[in-house]
């Protein structure tokens, strides 16, 4: 690519995808249908796999990160969290452009050291906290624009078989909310309680946070991976109205003016009636990935600061980390887990 006078890139951008699990193969199908970036090479520590997705989009696959190095303007590495450190500083460091998987790290030192890094190397580093690019959430910052909230419900579920389990389901799950969380409020919370389970696995599976602020909003999240069902949902509870968001479906619900009355007696009980005004807020049907990859590209391109910086990540990493520790706590305190049915607790 070529560098103008205002610091700009023209021509397509030189993409490469390390990590080609779930996530990795999702990033190179929108990478492959973007007109300012032509995807070049991939590499995953599997070589079949490698094989597998450089022979789908017609790519050179790598057996050797260092040689996909050499070859690209930016990189998405989608490898496991552990990983995230040692990729991304070699990538850092030789001023490739990153898009990095949340959450930015496993721990807090290494996230320290990865933001300095990227502070000093001029590259555009985003972390992929996606939920930011959900057009439901882009919707809900424009109606929270013109409400004073009191309190806010994340519930992030999914069913345990499916999950992602190298990391706990703070750093798996709640760590999108609370970057979430952070983006609305942008303070940190006065005081943060949290408890947890782990029914299914040695680490968190199941917590319950609540973020205190200073004159509001009460915050309360809920990550599970031990559910049946997906979810992923968001409630705010407004001075004048109250929002019900559904970021899979991409659907927001907003209620004003409630009235409810007791009808009398059925034979089926006390009948309760219940009416309000309903607005439905409509959301565009654009891919959360696709946005947050177009965004990437023109901060490349346009030489400025990503929507996510490293800086945000090391916000819900310092706070998902906070939340792990006190859950932790908590549950070693009072044993919760002896007090779990034998055949959940010996999954």
């Amino acid at each position: 690519m070529r560098q103008t006078s205002e610091g700009k890139l023209d021509g397509q951008v030189k993409i490469g995808v390390i990590g080609l699990g779930r996530m990795g193969q999702h990033h190179c199908r929108v990478y492959s249908n973007q007109k300012d970036a032509r995807l070049v090479g991939v590499y995953d520590i599997d070589t079949h796999t490698t094989k597998d997705t450089a022979e789908k989009y017609e790519v050179e696959g790598y057996s050797r990160l260092e040689d996909l190095l050499d070859q690209v303007d930016a990189l998405t590495i989608a490898t496991p969290t552990p990983t995230h450190y040692a990729i991304a500083s070699q990538c850092l460091e030789r001023r490739i452009h990153v898009l990095l998987e949340k959450p930015v790290t496993d721990n807090i030192k290494d996230a320290e050291a990865l933001t300095s890094l990227a502070d000093n190397c001029g590259s555009v580093c985003l972390i992929g906290h996606i939920e930011r690019f959900n057009p439901a959430y882009v919707e809900l910052k424009k109606v929270l624009d013109r409400s004073s909230v009191i309190a806010i419900n994340f519930r992030r579920l999914s069913p345990y078989r499916v999950s992602n389990t190298d990391v706990d389901v703070v750093l798996d799950l709640m760590v999108h909310d609370l970057d979430l969380a952070y983006d609305i409020t942008g303070r940190d919370p006065e005081f943060t309680y949290a408890n947890g389970l782990m029914p299914f696995s040695s680490s968190l599976d199941h917590v319950v946070a609540q973020l205190f602020f200073a004159n509001g909003p009460l915050v309360t999240l809920t990550a599970s991976r031990v559910t049946e069902q997906k979810i992923r949902s968001v409630d705010v509870t407004c001075e004048d109205c109250f929002i019900e968001v559904d970021f899979m479906n991409k659907s927001i619900s907003i209620h004003r003016g409630s009235t409810g009355e007791f009808l009398g007696k059925t034979r089926n009980g006390v009948s309760y009636h219940q009416e309000s005004i309903i607005e439905r807020i409509l959301v565009p049907n654009t891919e959360p990935l696709s946005a947050e990859i177009r965004s990437f590209l023109e901060c490349i391109k346009q030489n400025r600061p990503p929507r996510v910086s490293i800086h945000d990540g090391l916000k819900a990493l310092r706070m998902a980390q906070n939340i792990s520790m006190l859950a932790s706590e908590q549950l070693n305190q009072f044993s919760i887990n002896s007090l779990l049915p034998d055949r959940v607790a010996a999954h």
